[in-house]
């Protein structure tokens, strides 16, 4: 069982629209709906430092290219063990 919390808006129609992942095509599942009533405060959308929308695709995204930059820059032991004895001979 898995739990999914999402933010949806209920139409004029009375007509809530969910969009599953893909993982679930031509599944049967069963839902279970609980449906909580949002302030206008928490409706407002968020934004980032650079001022762009916060989604949960740019969220992803930052976290892919800081797990990119952080291979690109990563040391292995080899080469922190060289530094720390260059940094000795001074």
């Amino acid at each position: 069982m898995e739990t999914m919390k999402l933010r949806s808006h209920i139409g004029e129609d009375c007509i809530l629209q969910i969009q599953m992942p893909s993982d679930l095509k031509d599944t049967f599942v069963e839902v279970v709906v609980v449906v909580q009533p949002l302030s206008s405060e928490e409706t407002k959308p968020e934004y980032n430092a650079w001022g762009k929308l916060t989604t949960k695709k740019s969220i992803t995204e930052a976290i892919a290219k800081m797990r990119q930059l952080r291979q690109e820059v990563a040391l292995d032991k080899t080469s922190i063990c060289e530094m720390i004895e260059e940094g000795r001979r001074f």
